[in-house]
């Protein structure tokens, strides 16, 4: 997976990522990974793992803003029996479990001020303890670390060690977002695809028109963003909901819904003179969401509960939804409520 996704990344600005990333492999120096949400870090961190002679050992990765801070300390550093409340068996922390091999710890930012203390120590010393035990041992591991935060207004405000942040940030890998890489659009997109007809036995493809909408889009949540929305496209088995979506985000809706948004805009007329943007804005929302809805909805024979999982949504949040887009079973669709999906 790691692999395939860097292959992918052909574009210029990720070429001169791929050769650092084969030059600071081979070393055991600390890397800093920056870039905004769903770039690819930990992709990278992957590929820096692989391509370095502790390949064969462990990469353990640890997102240090999804834990409270007591429960990030127990996973780091571990704890014997009974540290914890409700005793339970002695847990090796990852720093012990990575021990040879690579530890990734995403969103460094985030971690508490007394943890970077303990962090820095095992950089400094090579050694770390599990909760509650004097006795260090020996810690071989290497560490890539990422953020998509400032780090330098984070120390100056007090919240990021500046010690620490000099520790990490020996090699600085800077991964541009998606927007930056349009070129790389199209062979994610087929490489998505392919993944989600495999896992859902299907065929579903691309069209062309769509292809070229996904390569002008933005992509503010980056390839996270551009793999859910390809996901979502093989899940309803038409590009055609997720297409009018990013059509009006690209301002392309009022274009290809000339009649429905002239109506929608009616009132903002009346009232200014004008035509009002976030009412076109809302109406295209509005159409994307009652073909997405529907779209499923035939799919399942209308099935309801099987649409709202589809959809992601609650059973009473689809019933809401279905009366607030007009939206009628056809006569010869049966009740399929009550049958297993």
């Amino acid at each position: 997976m790691t692999e395939t996704l860097m292959a992918l990344c052909t574009s210029s600005k990720m070429q001169s990522i791929r050769d650092l990333v084969a030059k600071v492999a081979a070393s055991n120096t600390t890397v800093l990974l920056r870039g905004e949400g769903g770039v690819g870090k930990e992709v990278v961190a992957r590929a820096i793992h692989r391509a370095s002679p502790r390949a064969r050992k462990p990469l353990l990765t640890v997102n240090c803003a999804a834990l409270p801070g007591d429960l990030l300390e127990s996973e780091l550093f571990g704890h014997p029996t009974g540290v914890l409340a409700g005793g339970g068996r002695p847990k090796p922390g990852k720093l012990e479990a990575a021990n040879g091999g690579t530890l990734f710890l995403d969103e460094i930012g985030a971690m508490p001020l007394r943890l970077q203390a303990k962090l820095l120590h095992v950089l400094q010393d090579d050694e770390c303890a599990r909760l509650g035990v004097a006795q260090s041992i020996g810690s071989d591991v290497r560490f890539v670390v990422a953020t998509r935060h400032d780090l330098e207004a984070s120390m100056r405000a007090g919240q990021f060690r500046e010690d620490l942040y000099y520790r990490l940030n020996v090699v600085e890998i800077h991964i541009p977002p998606l927007r930056e890489r349009r070129e790389e659009v199209p062979g994610l997109i087929d490489h998505f695809l392919k993944k989600f007809n495999a896992e859902y036995g299907l065929a579903i493809t691309m069209p062309r028109d769509t292809v070229r909408l996904f390569v002008a889009y933005h992509w503010p949540g980056n390839i996270r963003e551009l793999e859910n929305a390809v996901k979502r496209v093989v899940v309803l088995g038409s590009a055609r909901p997720v297409h009018a979506e990013i059509a009006a985000s690209l301002g392309q809706g009022a274009r290809r819904r000339r009649a429905p948004l002239g109506v929608a805009a009616a009132p903002a007329i009346a009232a200014a003179g004008t035509i009002s943007l976030k009412d076109i804005a809302r109406q295209a929302a509005r159409d994307a969401e009652r073909v997405a809805i529907k779209d499923v909805l035939d799919r399942v024979h209308w099935n309801r509960a099987k649409a709202a999982r589809l959809l992601q949504i609650s059973y009473k949040a689809l019933l809401y939804k279905i009366v607030q887009c007009g939206l009628v079973r056809p006569e010869h669709e049966k009740d399929t409520e009550g049958i297993a999906s």
